[in-house]
């Protein structure tokens, strides 16, 4: 199977992720994406450690849905090989000039949607530049020069229009090195940028598992799981996947995580964290907060979005399902980081929402956030 695809991220979240959505693609013909490439710019003991094993390891999908506990096992098969940055840069160069590659994927936390003023100039020989924008910019002129055709690309990092944001941060690196208006208008009207949306809990390794000794990569992570790629003329060919969904507009799917996923969170801080509640599991398993959280969802929440967002009522039930699972301990504590600034964009949003249709306050966030 060709390498179609670059990563840059050797991370938990992407390879219980992405990378898992790839090796179950892979498995039928008709759905086959093709092998990643794993870019490793922080250190290389990820990358080694991957090589060690070519590859391969196993992820545990651990948690509640439908009524039920989920414990199951995938194998992760996808990753071909993985580089330095630190002493490998020639070969991700050659795999940007491979005739196979069509996807570039990121992860690098918001961090990594910086420049950095060490990048001044482009490096005259094989040498990694320092930021995540300057490497990938590296990478397309090198295909460029080569003229091959241009691939596509999708950052993975939580930022809401990313695909574009990091297009921006990789033109304003272009306009430090005075690339040539050719290379420019490739790399604008080209290259394909895709905003998206991902969502999935991936803690990391499960305290206790069978194959924990066996497997020094393994990873845990929640049932639920849901990649928004906002649909341009580009995403013709993405990855078939159950946990992926097309959309012309990537805006409601933001609205419902943030008012429902994100606003329960942060409800649970005002109204659990006080009565010494210490986890988000339970707050679902205590006889009054339980139902609580339910009433704020289904008859304050999802009543003023349900319109302006896909499949609300199921999105919360969901989200109610993933609350309860007993493989996480989520510290209300630290989701209460920042709380007023939470606030602000989590649930007065709702609340002002809340009146403007019932012509009331709504009850019981009101009463949580003291208002």
């Amino acid at each position: 199977m060709t390498e179609s695809i670059l990563q840059f991220g050797a991370g938990n979240f992407l390879r219980a992720f992405a990378d898992l959505f790839v090796a179950q693609a892979n498995r039928t013909p008709a759905t086959a994406f093709g092998k990643i490439v794993v870019v490793q710019s922080t250190d290389r003991h990820r990358a080694d450690a991957l090589n060690a094993v070519r590859g391969r390891y196993h992820v545990a999908v651990q948690g509640f849905a439908a009524g039920q506990i989920i414990n199951e096992i995938e194998t992760v098969d996808s990753i071909s090989r993985a580089l330095y940055a630190g002493t490998q840069w020639a070969e991700v160069r050659a795999v940007g000039q491979s005739p196979d590659l069509r996807w570039i994927f990121s992860n690098t936390t918001e961090a990594g949607f910086t420049l950095d003023d060490r990048d001044s100039a482009r490096p005259t020989d094989a040498v990694a530049p320092h930021s995540f924008p300057a490497k990938l910019l590296d990478v397309l002129l090198t295909r460029h020069a080569a003229g091959l055709p241009a691939p596509t690309v999708v950052p993975c990092e939580l930022i809401e229009q990313n695909g574009q944001k990091l297009r921006g941060l990789v033109l304003a690196q272009a306009g430090r090195w005075q690339v040539a208006p050719t290379a420019i208008a490739w790399l604008t009207d080209a290259v394909g940028w895709l905003d998206n949306l991902v969502d999935r809990i991936v803690p990391g390794a499960p305290a206790e598992h069978p194959l924990k000794a066996s497997d020094p990569l393994l990873l845990s992570a929640e049932p639920f799981a849901f990649w928004g790629v906002q649909a341009t003329a580009r995403t013709g060919g993405f990855l078939a996947h159950p946990a992926v969904t097309l959309t012309p507009d990537l805006t409601p799917y933001y609205l419902r995580k943030v008012r429902i996923l994100n606003g329960a969170h942060t409800a649970l801080v005002a109204y659990a964290l006080p009565r010494g509640i210490l986890t988000v599991r339970e707050c679902l398993e205590h006889a009054e907060v339980g139902p609580w959280l339910e009433r704020v969802l289904f008859e304050e929440i999802v009543p003023v979005i349900a319109e302006r967002a896909p499949e609300a009522d199921a999105f919360a039930r969901a989200t109610l399902d993933r609350f309860r699972n007993p493989f996480l301990q989520h510290q209300l504590s630290s989701i209460a980081l920042n709380h007023e600034a939470k606030v602000k964009t989590r649930l007065l949003p709702t609340l002002a929402d809340y009146r403007a249709r019932f012509g009331k306050s709504a009850p019981l966030l009101s009463a949580a956030l003291g208002l």
